[in-house]
C-alpha cells in the first residue's frame, strides 16, 4: 500500500491523531483476532469486539502495563501525551480519567503504527489480548 510508505512525523503529531489512527489499528487486530478464534456472526462479533476496544478495557488494559513496566521510557511519554490531550468532547460512556487512559492507549499504537514498528506494535496488542483474555 502507497500510503504506508508515506512516513509521518509522529513527534510533531497531534496526540489526539496518533489516538485517531491507534483506534483504527487497534480495531483492525482485535477483528482479525476474532474471526481467527472463529467467531463469524456479526451481532456476537461486535459483542465480542467490545470487551476488547471499549476505553475500560483499554485503560485497563494501560493500568496492566504500567504495572508490569512493559512499556519503554519513549513509549510512556506517548502515552502521557495521549492521556493529556484535550479531545473538547465529552465521553457518553464512561468517565473522562477511564477516556484519557483510552486515548494514550490508541495513541501508542498508533504511534507504533506510524514508526513502522510493527513487532513491537503485535507485541503489544498480544499482551492486550492475553490482558482482557
Amino acid at each position: 500500500m502507497k500510503a504506508i510508505e508515506k512516513s509521518v512525523d509522529t513527534l510533531q503529531l497531534n496526540s489526539l491523531a496518533l489516538a485517531y489512527m491507534g483506534d483504527a489499528v487497534y480495531e483492525v487486530y482485535i477483528r482479525h483476532h476474532l474471526l481467527h478464534l472463529g467467531k463469524t456472526k456479526p451481532n456476537k462479533l461486535h459483542r465480542e469486539a467490545t470487551k476488547y476496544v471499549s476505553a475500560k478495557s483499554q485503560a485497563k488494559i494501560l493500568k496492566t502495563f504500567m504495572e508490569l513496566e512493559i512499556l519503554t521510557e519513549e513509549e510512556c511519554t506517548i502515552v502521557r501525551r495521549g492521556r493529556n490531550a484535550k479531545s473538547g468532547s465529552v465521553p457518553k460512556n464512561t468517565d473522562v480519567q477511564t477516556y484519557n487512559q483510552s486515548t494514550g492507549f490508541e495513541a501508542l499504537i498508533g504511534y507504533l503504527y506510524l514508526n513502522k514498528q510493527f513487532s513491537r506494535l503485535e507485541m503489544i496488542i498480544e499482551k492486550a489480548i492475553e490482558t482482557v483474555e
